[in-house]
């Protein structure tokens, strides 16, 4: 799975981050989001997957 984010979509919702803390963060100064790592650990998939759902801003999408 390799994790794909579009910074100038987010909304800085935080949803991401809530979802799937190991594999995303948000900026201090703006809270948009930050993307730790574009290939996550197998364990976080299902996290990553909800994270892509629950973006309101539809920011976030997945490749397999």
């Amino acid at each position: 799975m390799k994790v794909h984010l579009d910074q100038d979509k987010c909304v800085a919702s935080g949803q991401c981050v809530m979802a799937a803390p190991d594999v995303f963060d948000q900026r201090d100064e703006d809270g948009v989001a930050v993307l730790l790592t574009p290939l996550p650990a197998p364990d976080t998939e299902d996290d990553v997957r909800q994270a892509v759902a629950v973006c309101p801003a539809l920011a976030l999408r997945v490749t397999d």
